[in-house]
């Protein structure tokens, strides 16, 4: 596998003997003094280009080859013109490049806290801090936005049920291990952020948990993921429900909110009902 100085030599001489490139900036985990290193982190780089309505890169893609032996790629296609090729090699190595215009890259570097320079051709001379993850922090939510989760939150639970008591086993593994399990995370990235004054990055979809919980708290949540039986998704039906309260009645205390007890009652009754509720009924009572 290539070491990380060979990677990024690679990147700068295609760079440097590209006319069309004219900087190059890394973000992302490898400039995240806070990020566990590894050798499955990614290189997330930007070019930025002279003209981005030239597709030359799009059409002719014999250049990716200079980078290594693909496993596979993907190429993306963005609103305002810019791309991305998303490729990962057979060394291990992963390379997320993408292509925006030069015009654009004060704006970028504003937009991520991540960034670097590693490549300036034009001596644009942009001063940037040093990397930091301050824009990817938990932002304390407005009472809004906790309530719209919680109330997700138990509501997705009445779906859940339903789909057990059906025997519809994708719709019930989709709204328990997507829909439910999202607002899980987000009341504890909003659980950790208050621990943390609001400046943590806990990691995409939360995958700094681990590291940042209690482990009875860690535990506890990974109790929660169900497997296909349904008896042990009632199990974990349950156990959600009450993670779900201790999170968040705590968090509700701490940002001054109203943790809804009563949804919290209702919803927890009435799955009860539906569980104890036979194959064959035609009233639910």
């Amino acid at each position: 596998m290539r070491k990380e100085n060979q990677v990024i030599k690679q990147i700068l001489d295609f760079a440097c003997n590209e006319e069309k490139v004219r900087a190059v900036m890394i973000n992302g985990s490898r400039v995240n003094s806070n990020a566990p290193k590894d050798i499955m982190q990614d290189y997330d780089i930007v070019f930025f280009i002279t003209n981005i309505d030239d597709v030359s890169y799009k059409i002719n893609q014999d250049w990716v080859n200079v980078f290594g032996e693909l496993v596979i790629m993907q190429q993306n296609d963005f609103e305002d013109g810019s791309y991305i090729f998303l490729m990962q090699f057979k060394d291990g190595v992963r390379i997320d490049l993408g292509f925006k215009d030069i015009n654009r890259i004060e704006e970028m570097t504003k937009e991520d806290t991540l960034s670097k320079i590693l490549l300036d051709k034009d001596n644009i001379g942009l001063k940037l801090p040093l990397p930091n993850d301050s824009i990817h922090y938990v932002k304390k939510p407005t009472e809004k936005e906790f309530n719209e989760i919680l109330n997700e939150a138990w509501w997705i639970q009445t779906y859940v049920a339903k789909a057990i008591w059906r025997d519809e086993l994708p719709l019930a593994k989709y709204m328990f291990d997507v829909v439910l399990i999202d607002c899980i995370r987000e009341i504890l990235s909003w659980h950790i952020g208050e621990m943390y004054n609001w400046k943590i990055n806990v990691g995409k979809c939360g995958k700094w948990f681990k590291g940042l919980l209690p482990e009875e708290i860690f535990n506890e949540l990974v109790s929660i993921y169900p497997t296909v039986d349904y008896e042990e998704m009632w199990q974990s039906l349950f156990e959600a429900g009450k993670f779900i309260r201790k999170i968040g009645k705590e968090l509700a205390e701490k940002l001054g909110y109203n943790y809804p007890i009563q949804d919290d009652i209702n919803v927890t009754e009435y799955i009860q009902k539906i569980k104890i509720l036979p194959r064959d009924a035609t009233d639910f009572y």
